[in-house]
């Protein structure tokens, strides 16, 4: 056989088999895609010891995305109330049938956010069955964290998060807040019974101001530490609550030093 009619028939095969590969994709993305987003909802659901919902979802398998519209989750018994919803949940899967033989996520991207929580108690969690999702990168966009009482330090009153934009790193997401280990950056406002503090935080780099901290921002350098993949969710927000009372106190103290500089001669 000539060469040029070899490479002919073997660009015909190939063809081909691109072809009813692309349509397999398809195929498989338009039947498995309900069962495929429902797959993550129950992760996220289990994760928590809660019920999972979603009103919509649509599944590409040839650019690789996922997409969920309206993630709910709610746990309420003896242990404290919990409430997750999500407006638009988007992973970025490997193009062209990869995400078959991987299913974790480059890229994922959520946004229209809130999450009130009454106690960290209720990350005492029984061992899940699936396998927590993993992101090369997390994105947050319009999100809102409420904390009673009773999460963080009693005789603080209720904490909200308001996260304008936010993004992390390489993440396990074990818990919703499991990217603050990994955070790159954050552009929010603490809100407090003492006020409002906006945070902005650039790769290692914290400025905060107002409230108690006062109109002049606080610049601090601060680096979260490194999560450990072997800790249990509840471990690991009882880390970052005391994480969150270090900084706290290294802004205080921050803002005392620039307040004596200020008064020194």
């Amino acid at each position: 056989m000539p060469a040029v009619r070899r490479l002919r028939l073997i660009g015909i095969v190939a063809g081909s088999v691109l072809v009813v590969w692309i349509v397999a994709l398809l195929v498989i993305g338009a039947v498995f895609g309900e069962r495929q987003a429902q797959a993550v909802a129950d992760r996220i659901g289990e994760s928590l010891q809660a019920k999972a919902t979603i009103r919509d979802h649509d599944l590409g398998l040839i650019r690789g995305r996922l997409s969920i519209a309206q993630l709910e989750v709610r746990r309420e018994d003896v242990t404290g109330t919990l409430s997750l919803d999500v407006g638009a949940i988007r992973c970025e899967l490997l193009p062209v049938g990869g995400a078959l033989f991987d299913s974790s996520c480059r890229e994922l991207a959520i946004s229209d956010l809130r999450l009130e929580l009454s106690t960290f108690a209720l990350f005492k969690l029984r061992k899940p069955t699936r396998r927590p999702l993993r992101a090369e990168r997390v994105t947050l966009d319009d999100a809102t964290l409420v904390f009673s009482p009773a999460t963080v330090v009693p005789s603080l009153g209720r904490i909200a998060l308001r996260i304008d934009r936010a993004s992390a790193g390489p993440t396990v997401l074990k818990t919703p807040l499991s990217w603050l280990f990994q955070l790159e950056t954050l552009h929010a406002t603490l809100e407090t019974p003492f006020g409002e503090i906006r945070l902005d935080y650039d790769h290692g780099m914290l400025r905060a101001g107002g409230g108690v901290l006062g109109k002049t921002p606080v610049t601090l350098p601060f680096q979260m530490p490194v999560t450990n993949l072997a800790e249990e969710p509840l471990a690991e927000l009882q880390r970052l609550v005391k994480i969150g009372k270090r900084l706290a106190e290294q802004l205080v103290e921050q803002k005392a030093r620039d307040w004596l500089r200020s008064k020194l001669p």
